[in-house]
Parts: C-alpha cells; sequence; structure tokens
C-alpha cells in the first residue's frame, strides 16, 4: 500500500490573510455605521413615542400652536433628544384635530470627508380630551 504524504492536519487550511483582512474591513465598517447611525434612529423612535403620547392630551384641542409646540418640546426635553431643533415641528389646526408635521434630516460624519444624511417625515393627527 502507498502511504500518503499528506496527513489530515497537513491538508487543513485556514483563511489566508487576505481573507481575514476583507473580513475585518467589512464587519469594521459595519460596526462603524451601526454606531454612527444607531444613536439617530434611537432619537427619531424618542421623538416619535414622544408625540403620539400627546394623543387624548387634555385641552389638546384648545390649545394653540405655540402651546403644543411648547408640551412638545417639555417632552423632548424629558426624554433627553438633544440636538433636535424645535423649528422642524409645524402645528395646524384642522377644525377639533391637531395636525403635526415633523420634517428633518440629520447629518453625521462618517469618516474623513464621508457624511451620512438620514432624512425623516412623520404627519400626525391628533384630537384631545
Amino acid at each position: 500500500m502507498k502511504k500518503n504524504n499528506l496527513s489530515g492536519m497537513g491538508r487543513q487550511r485556514g483563511a489566508s490573510a487576505l481573507t481575514m483582512m476583507v473580513m475585518v474591513l467589512f464587519f469594521g465598517g459595519l460596526l462603524t455605521l451601526v454606531i454612527k447611525l444607531g444613536p439617530i434612529y434611537l432619537d427619531d423612535i424618542t421623538i416619535q413615542e414622544a408625540l403620539e403620547s400627546l394623543d387624548g392630551t387634555e385641552g389638546l384641542s384648545e390649545m394653540g400652536a405655540a402651546q403644543v409646540r411648547t408640551l412638545i418640546n417639555k417632552r423632548l426635553s424629558v426624554n433627553n433628544v438633544r440636538g433636535f431643533d424645535a423649528k422642524n415641528i409645524t402645528v395646524e389646526k384642522n377644525g377639533e384635530f391637531v395636525v403635526i408635521n415633523v420634517d428633518y434630516e440629520v447629518r453625521n460624519n462618517l469618516f474623513s470627508n464621508v457624511d451620512t444624511v438620514v432624512h425623516f417625515k412623520h404627519e400626525y393627527e391628533m384630537k384631545g380630551k
């Protein structure tokens, strides 16, 4: 019988250095995106929850636009939303309904001269008690 010169361990190979470098760059880039974009989406979810909690607020239908905007600012402050400009919120009265539009974008430096732009647009129609 012929003896095979390649033993079981000799035939096994791991990933090459190039493959490992590509994997590290890919997962490093993915992790960078998550770290940079994650807080932006979490803040948007917090803004949505703060605005949705206005529905059914006592006397919301009788409040003026400035009062509703002040109420929104207080809720965003309590929820620790920083860097959000309240000018991006428009409040309109439509009979007994209050229509709130939120339209804003967040620009974030990803690395060097590469930036990300995330645009959010929400509309809520609410009625107070």
